[in-house]
This record gives C-alpha cells, sequence and structure tokens, in this order.
C-alpha cells in the first residue's frame, strides 16, 4: 500500500448532496498540488458533477447504483460510510470529508449520529474520544453535546472537565497556546439566576469550573450564551480580535448560530482529539440543491486550506 501519511485524503460524502460537486470546485479554485491530494469516491460520481483540474488519485469506491440527485438512500448511505472507513484505514495526516446523510447511512445499518462518530469509531486509540469544534481564524466554538435531541443534553460534571481538557491539549500540542482563554456558556437561559431558571449552573458547571481552575486551565464561571457570544461575533466581523480563544457550548445550536451567523460559509468543523485531524465543511448535503451546479464551495475550500495552511 502506497504511504498517505503527508497526504490529505478528501471523501465526496454522500453521491446524491452537494459533495462531490463542492470538493471539484475546491480543488479546481485552490489548484493544489497532485502529489498533496488523494481523494476517496467515484468516478461515475465525480463525472456527474464536473471535472477535475488536476489529475489527482482517485481511490474508487463501488457503487452500482443510479447517482440521483436529491435523493435519500441506503445504498448512497452505504458508499459514503465504506469511503469513510477507508479514509481512516489509509492513516492520513488529515481528512477532509464532504457531508453525508445520517439518515442514509442509518438507512445503510451504519447507525451512527455523524461523521465525528465514526471517525472516533475507527480511529480511537488507548481511550481516545473526539471532539467536534467549530473554526472561522480565531473564533472557535466547542461543542459539549454534539448529535442529540435537546431533551437529552445532560452536563455532567466529569463530561465538562474531561471535554475542556482535551481542548486545551489540542490548543497546548497543536496551536501552541500554553494558556487559552475558555469562555463556557450556561445551559440555562441568564445563567440560571443563582437557581431561579435551573439550577445546572450552581450544581454542576460552577464546582467543573473550580477544579479546571485547580488544574491550570483559564476558563469562565458560566455565563449567559446570547450576552456571552455578542463580543465574539462582533469583533469577527469588525476584523477584531475574538475575545477568548475557544467558546465551550452546552449543545447544538447553542455553538453553531452565532459562529455561523458571523462566518457563514467561512466556518469550518473540525474534529479534534484522535491522532488524525479531520476537517469538514459546516453545512449539510443540501439536496434541495443537489446537481444544479449552484452548490458554493466557500467551506469546502476553508476546511482543506486549514490542512494545507
Amino acid at each position: 500500500m502506497n504511504n498517505y501519511s503527508e497526504k490529505i485524503v478528501i471523501t465526496t460524502g454522500d453521491p446524491n448532496g452537494i459533495g462531490a460537486e463542492i470538493t471539484i470546485k475546491a480543488l479546481n479554485l485552490l489548484n493544489l498540488p497532485s502529489k498533496e491530494i488523494v481523494i476517496i469516491s467515484n468516478s461515475k460520481i465525480l463525472n456527474t458533477y464536473g471535472k477535475l483540474s488536476n489529475n489527482y488519485e482517485v481511490i474508487e469506491i463501488d457503487y452500482n447504483e443510479k447517482v440521483e440527485p436529491g435523493t435519500i438512500s441506503a445504498a448512497a448511505g452505504d458508499f459514503a460510510f465504506r469511503a469513510l472507513e477507508k479514509a481512516c484505514e489509509l492513516n492520513p495526516k488529515f481528512i477532509v470529508t464532504a457531508p453525508v446523510s445520517k439518515e442514509a447511512m442509518n438507512l445503510a445499518g451504519h447507525k451512527f449520529n455523524g461523521q465525528t462518530e465514526v471517525l472516533e469509531h475507527f480511529l480511537a486509540k488507548a481511550g481516545q474520544k473526539a471532539e467536534m469544534l467549530f473554526v472561522s481564524k480565531d473564533f472557535r466554538v466547542l461543542l459539549l453535546t454534539r448529535h442529540c435531541a435537546l431533551r437529552d443534553v445532560q452536563i455532567t460534571k466529569d463530561l465538562l472537565i474531561e471535554k475542556t481538557e482535551r481542548l486545551r491539549s489540542y490548543f497546548q500540542n497543536k496551536l501552541y497556546i500554553k494558556k487559552p482563554s475558555f469562555a463556557l456558556c450556561a445551559i440555562n437561559p441568564h445563567a440560571g439566576e443563582h437557581g431561579i431558571i435551573g439550577s445546572e449552573e450552581e450544581t454542576i458547571m460552577i464546582p467543573a469550573v473550580e477544579s479546571l481552575r485547580k488544574r491550570g486551565i483559564n476558563i469562565t464561571n458560566p455565563l449567559p450564551a446570547d450576552t456571552l457570544f455578542i463580543g465574539g461575533v462582533q469583533n469577527y466581523l469588525k476584523g477584531e480580535k475574538v475575545p477568548y480563544d475557544c467558546y465551550i457550548a452546552c449543545y447544538h445550536d447553542q455553538g453553531l448560530i452565532p459562529i455561523k451567523a458571523a462566518a457563514s460559509e467561512k466556518t469550518v468543523n473540525m474534529t479534534i482529539g484522535l491522532n488524525i485531524i479531520r476537517t469538514s465543511p459546516s453545512h449539510g448535503t443540501a439536496f434541495d440543491i443537489a446537481g444544479k451546479n449552484i452548490a458554493n464551495p466557500e467551506s469546502m475550500i476553508e476546511a482543506i486550506k486549514a490542512c494545507v495552511y
């Protein structure tokens, strides 16, 4: 087998979504050297959505179905899963993933809530856990919980401590920031108003924060998420430094609404905590526009650039 340890491996996601289209557009605009890039896909799928300008290596994954843009199918979900599995097998320097359909993967029997969980399944070693970090320049948001129903969001002291420790490790070992500053979002409105609107801040989050500070971690008390994010969004839009190195959000929409509102197509979904860094566009399969050649490749460009620069 070829040595892929210094390569960027790109999967094109669901065959019926915009993944192949934005991959082709992004690579054509970036015009990266062929030796740096490996694409895991299928020639039929690639040819349906465009033409690559450079002669990149393509590792073929079987796909015997008709490409039907906008269609959710078990076959497409299985293809996306097998492509991701192959990317993990290659053990590259970076993995960039185009969007997949969780519904399609589940129809195919792959019971994962997203690609982050698949990557953890195949790549985690010695107790490693994957974390979901969203990034646009110096605006960063870590999710304490990922793709789960809002009623299932549960923040425990141990969860908060473990995930914040992993976040610090990423900053110190990958970004070389010795003492990063973290802003913690409260889970309740107004940070619970001292127990009037919820007790999680008082009983769970503040004790966790106190423990983290004893470990040398620079983290705020749980603060109201709406006002906390205002400073980050305003500074980002003005081109000024964001007040904290990372915001820690309790659940999916709490963290993603502000960074996507500020950065839109410039946001990258990054998987940290494993030996291989994975990046991805921050959007989904966009079945409604698949096959129309109107998909915006900006987030995919940023995902690839995050591996190159």
